[in-house]
């Protein structure tokens, strides 16, 4: 039997945090392109705008600061107001501080949590109910090499994003029978702005490459399939799981 269907977005309406670069713009770009409508938030107005006028596809956007967990449920209703009710939210707002333990300061460490965790899971939350009335709904975490691995100057941003992905299981066990999948995505060494201080250091990249199987860094569009995978239907039956899509950097 033909199995298109399993991929088809078309009616979807998705909200994507962290959409002014990265993954998250690849993920928002992506599923307009294949007939979702998508909300994209993220700080920057003007390059949330300009993002949607080269799109292909129904786009809104909406300029917010996640970090804040009071505005987040604020944040919730405005993403639902261009389309209706989400079907999908993909939570790729991040930060990394890059701090040594010893410098650690309260302001960062609060910052990392309140972006990394307390945003997915509140946006989460307060969407959760829309999805529930569908009886469908997916939502998708950006866990990291970091959630299973400790980098130097990475303790407040792996200690996030360990959280993520025991939240992610906890998602799946709280929602899942609802039709609510909850999945994580996490990448390994992939070119965009949060990582840009890695790239900016070629010997540290060529190492980086070195380390996986396939022998290079990510690439944005190397997402397309596994994040497809996780907004349709073709995930049915997965819920509370961790992709790794770093080309074998945590096989060898």
């Amino acid at each position: 039997m033909p199995t298109s269907h399993l991929f088809d977005l078309s009616g979807k309406i998705a909200v994507v945090t962290g959409a002014s670069s990265g993954l998250g713009q690849g993920a928002a770009t992506l599923l307009a392109a294949h007939g979702a409508q998508v909300v994209a938030i993220a700080r920057r107005e003007d390059v949330l705008k300009a993002w949607s006028t080269a799109a292909k596809g129904e786009t809104s956007v909406l300029a917010a600061d996640l970090s804040s967990r009071s505005t987040l449920a604020d944040i919730a209703a405005e993403a639902s107001r261009p389309f209706g009710t989400p079907d999908i939210l993909i939570n790729a707002a991040g930060i990394n501080t890059r701090q040594a333990a010893d410098d650690m300061t309260d302001a960062h460490w609060d910052l990392t949590q309140n972006l990394n965790v307390a945003a997915p899971f509140f946006l989460a939350k307060a969407l959760v109910p829309g999805m529930r009335a569908k009886g469908w709904g997916r939502i998708i975490n950006f866990a990291s090499l970091q959630s299973r691995r400790a980098f130097a100057n990475g303790i407040s941003y792996g200690a996030s994003k360990g959280a993520v992905e025991q939240m992610t299981r906890a998602m799946a066990e709280a929602w899942s029978c609802d039709g609510i999948t909850a999945n994580a995505i996490a990448p390994g060494f992939f070119r965009t702005e949060l990582t840009a201080p890695v790239f900016d250091d070629p010997e540290l990249s060529a190492r980086n490459a070195a380390q996986t199987c396939i022998g290079r860094n990510g690439e944005v569009h190397d997402m397309d399939g596994p994040m497809m995978f996780f907004c349709s239907e073709a995930s049915n039956y997965v819920t509370g799981q961790t992709l790794f899509v770093d080309g074998g950097y945590t096989a060898k």
